[in-house]
């Protein structure tokens, strides 16, 4: 049973959101970050990117960038450009891309849940970044970003959705990226009452996106509650920040592979050692999108081709086992190219399908890596089922668009 609560949200006023709010801290580099922040003080990457304030190459870890993050979060306080609301809210968010749109209730999200596995994950975390964000969330004494959380489908919380988007919004803007991004605040003890309600009848919710985000802050209410001789369960500290979706609004898009080299191979060698496993075809200059489960795009020497994956290279009824991820890590990276973790190999990178299969023609032609490989897209009954069978989604398996803006929304853990 999902234990949520309102809170007390610290946001930007209405005429200061699209100056405020900003992509996650973890999607862009410090350059990318200090572009485009540009000479806008009240950007977000001042609080969640701070080592755009000092000299270019100056390290995200060092104390001082820490400390500047504290220091420019009390100052955005102070010079109003955050507010906290006076009542405990929840919150829709919805974000609108490519005509369609996604609502989540922006909530806080139990810290118990996540330590005793109501709210699932599929993927490994790393203690290095997991301790960079729990270091982050003690300093400020906030959750500044969200975790990204799907539910089930739940018709009672649908309906309240439907109602609330024919009201009028708190903040309504499109980013300079052609994403929407609107968001009401809902004060109402009925309204309010009925969504701790429901969500209490939901018996998990998952992580989407923010593995470490979530474990991060998960950890730090932990500790804080082991510190505190006081402590009941009911502090803000118990909770983290998080936007949850229903399962049927998310779309999860492909996440794609670029490879260096052949491995020693020739092109046609390639080719024939693939076949042992795939059906070949080729399909010529023109970018080829992978047609359905279990079939992948190739593109190697300015062609595209098709792969589909024969019987007996993936087991339908294994959440693993079924994973496209899986088939070509194990029958093409792992068996021929002679790559084993995707997580630290420097021969191969990973493109988001946001930027389409363009990308990794380009990343080819340029004589930059030697061949890319397309995958189908996992879905969310994927996910959820991998999630339910307490095993781990392969590395770079999914990638979610759009992700949630920073800076709507920030929970303060006192």
């Amino acid at each position: 049973m999902a234990n949520v609560k309102p809170f007390r949200g610290v946001r930007p006023p209405k005429e200061y959101v699209e100056k405020v709010a900003s992509k996650p801290y973890d999607v862009l580099s410090s350059e990318e970050a200090r572009a485009e922040a540009g000479d806008n003080e009240m950007c977000l990457y001042h609080i969640i990117k701070p080592e755009i304030d000092f000299e270019p190459g100056t390290g995200e870890h060092e104390p001082k960038v820490y400390d500047k993050a504290v220091e420019n979060f009390k100052k955005f306080q102070d010079k109003g450009w955050l507010v906290q609301d006076t009542e405990d809210c929840y919150y829709i968010y919805a974000q609108t891309m490519d005509g369609r749109t996604q609502y989540g209730f922006v909530v806080g999200a139990s810290v118990d849940d996540y330590l005793t596995g109501r709210i699932k994950k599929h993927e490994l975390t790393r203690r290095e970044k997991e301790a960079d964000r729990m270091h982050h969330i003690e300093i400020n004494n906030a959750n500044i970003e969200p975790v990204f959380l799907a539910f089930p489908d739940n018709r009672t919380l649908e309906d309240i959705i439907d109602r609330t988007a024919q009201t009028p919004p708190e903040y309504d803007f499109v980013s300079e990226d052609g994403i929407g991004h609107t968001l009401w605040v809902i004060k109402d003890k009925d309204t309010i009452d009925t969504i701790t309600k429901e969500f209490a009848e939901i018996p998990y919710l998952y992580i989407a996106d923010g593995h470490h985000r979530t474990a991060a802050a998960a950890h730090v209410g932990e500790e804080k509650a082991k510190a505190d001789p006081n402590h009941t369960g009911n502090e803000e500290y118990n909770y983290l920040l998080a936007v949850c979706f229903p399962q049927s609004h998310l779309k999860v898009m492909d996440y794609n592979r670029v490879v260096v080299d052949l491995n020693g191979n020739t092109e046609e060698e390639f080719l024939d050692k693939v076949r042992e496993h795939f059906i070949v075809e080729e399909k010529g200059e023109e970018i080829y999108k992978p047609a359905k489960l279990h079939n992948f795009s190739l593109y190697l020497g300015g062609k595209w081709y098709s792969l589909t994956a024969k019987e007996g290279t993936y087991d339908d009824n294994d959440p693993i086992g079924v994973l496209d991820v899986t088939i070509s890590s194990d029958y093409i990276l792992r068996d021929i190219l002679g790559i084993t973790d995707l997580r630290t190999d420097k021969r191969i990178d990973f493109v988001g399908g946001i930027r389409g299969l363009g990308e990794l023609k380009q990343r080819v032609d340029s004589g930059e890596m030697k061949m890319a490989l397309a995958l189908y897209p996992v879905t969310m009954k994927q996910i959820i089922d991998i999630a339910d069978s307490g095993k781990i989604m392969p590395p770079k398996a999914t990638w979610f668009e759009p992700k949630l803006r920073s800076g709507l929304i920030i929970h303060k853990l006192d």
